[in-house]
């Protein structure tokens, strides 16, 4: 009897290795097979130079003063014009807001949609006190050991500039483009686009216009950042997570600190907070991480290619090692943040309000309501009070990747990076992008960087720069994007 059991137990065994080996190595590839494209005959230094000197114009968005720096922005708007002048010459210009640009491209086939490339003008100010960890001056535009340094490098410059580099050659060889193609360049992107991005959304609707695909800043060329796989991966975003704050408010009868309650303001919304921090939303590997790990585990080696091919077997193990790490268990789940905890102005005063924010960034399939019924539940006590901030935004809807603009951006990205593996992922982060599901049903966020591990701090942090060798990818990136627009993208 025993003999049988064990017997049983190994063929059930054996027959689970062999479906493991099976689903592994016969997982077909996902990467489009394309050549390389020509090396673009540009002058890098000279581009490099343009991106520099954008450096120095200090356009710091500000959420509460829509007039601040608007004099920086005129400069910016005239040095476009200034060096790009076949593009000015070609392209319709138009400012929407206060000084959000929105071009536009005549295709030469009225029957195509059209398509749209974003960029934003705007950046972060340098954080206070921070200013001689930089290496050089922020805002100088220096280049130095083959880079364009400064604040606005990586986010978002390099995108606006290599866009207009990438035009201004198109115009200039005498290209059309088939379909019509807008460039949309907000101007409060870092404070929520709805005075630039928003507005020019709403513009285009009410032209009627429906867009083929919209492509904006996202996730980038990873390289040596993702493990198991010996390649770069070129990650592009098909949606972005939800923006979901709550401000909490407990109200007790204050006293003094020599008679304190069995339960004061401040520990009942500390423990209600631990609670809620003890308890994260349910996450797993679904929706956009699925396909991510789908596309990337033909690509990769050893135990990593074997783990992420049998999800179906393997995903508790896979999700326990995801979620260890802030970056890979964001992609799993809503998170949640403890952002802000305030109460009391005196040692020996017991407060009679305890007050906090939870911050929580929406993974798609949630909804602001389904984060606030779990919040109301995790947090255990009906005695304090939300309320909802009022910029708080769904997530986006989820882009397709059988659709024209996700091949067309696959097969940019092959041709002009040809040593990457090319995968769909979730944007954490927020972006102008997410304005425009007003106009498309196809919004994919990508930014052709480059970036190591120890780089991916240097977006909104210290020693910003973009190598100038990468700017040249990225122009060729744009080129060869509009250029493929004439002819029907790779199966």
């Amino acid at each position: 009897m025993l003999k049988r059991i064990f017997l049983g137990l190994l063929l059930v065994l054996l027959a689970l290795v062999a479906a493991v080996a099976v689903k592994t190595w016969t997982t077909p590839s996902q990467q489009l097979a394309v050549a390389p494209a020509p090396k673009l005959d540009i002058d890098l230094q000279a581009a490099a130079k343009r991106l520099s000197t954008a450096i120095t114009f200090r356009t710091v968005s500000a959420l509460d003063d829509p007039a601040a720096n608007l004099a920086e922005f005129d400069k910016l708007h005239a040095y476009l014009a200034q060096q790009f002048p076949k593009l000015h010459a070609t392209l319709k210009k138009e400012v929407v807001g206060n000084r959000a640009l929105l071009y536009t491209w005549a295709g030469s086939d009225p029957q195509a949609k059209p398509v749209a490339l974003m960029a934003h003008q705007d950046m972060v100010p340098i954080a206070p006190g921070t200013e001689k960890a930089w290496t050089v001056d922020p805002f100088a535009g220096e280049i130095k050991d083959g880079f364009v340094w400064g604040r606005g490098t990586l986010d978002n410059k390099s995108n606006l500039f290599a866009q207009m580099e990438a035009i201004e050659l198109l115009v200039a060889s005498g290209f059309q483009p088939r379909q019509t193609v807008y460039l949309v360049m907000g101007d409060d992107e870092e404070v929520s686009g709805l005075r630039g991005a928003q507005p020019i959304a709403e513009l285009l609707k009410s032209r009627n216009v429906r867009l083929d695909w919209v492509l904006d800043e996202g996730l980038l060329v990873l390289d040596g950042v993702l493990p198991g796989l010996s390649k770069p991966a070129a990650l592009i975003g098909l949606a972005e997570k939800g923006y979901g704050t709550f401000f909490l408010s407990l109200d007790t009868a204050p006293g003094h600190s020599s008679m304190p309650p069995q339960h004061s303001a401040i520990g009942s919304m500390s423990a209600a907070l631990a609670r809620l921090e003890a308890n994260p939303m349910p996450g797993g590997i679904k929706g956009v991480a699925a396909q991510m790990f789908g596309a990337l585990a033909p690509e990769m080696s050893g135990v990593n290619r074997v783990m992420l091919s049998n999800l179906w077997l393997t995903e508790p193990l896979v999700r326990g090692q995801l979620e260890k790490s802030p970056s890979s268990n964001a992609m799993l789940r809503t998170t949640t943040a403890l952002t802000i905890v305030r109460a009391g102005n005196k040692d020996n005063v017991l407060p009679g309000r305890a007050e906090a924010a939870v911050n929580f960034r929406i993974l798609p399939g949630d909804s602001i309501d389904s984060v606030e019924a779990h919040l109301r539940k995790s947090l255990g006590n009906d005695e304090i009070k939300i309320k909802r901030y009022p910029g708080n935004s769904e997530p986006s809807p989820v882009s397709p990747t059988d659709s024209t603009g996700y091949r067309a951006i696959q097969q940019a990205v092959r041709q002009s990076f040809p040593d990457v593996v090319v995968a769909p992922g979730l944007m954490t982060a927020a972006t102008d992008s997410r304005h425009f599901s007003l106009v498309s049903d196809a919004v994919f966020r990508f930014s052709p960087l480059r970036m190591k591990g120890e780089d991916l701090a240097r977006f909104h942090g210290n020693n910003e720069r973009v190598s100038i060798a990468n700017y040249g990818e990225m122009i060729g990136f744009y080129h060869q994007l509009l250029r493929n627009g004439n002819a029907a993208p790779a199966q």
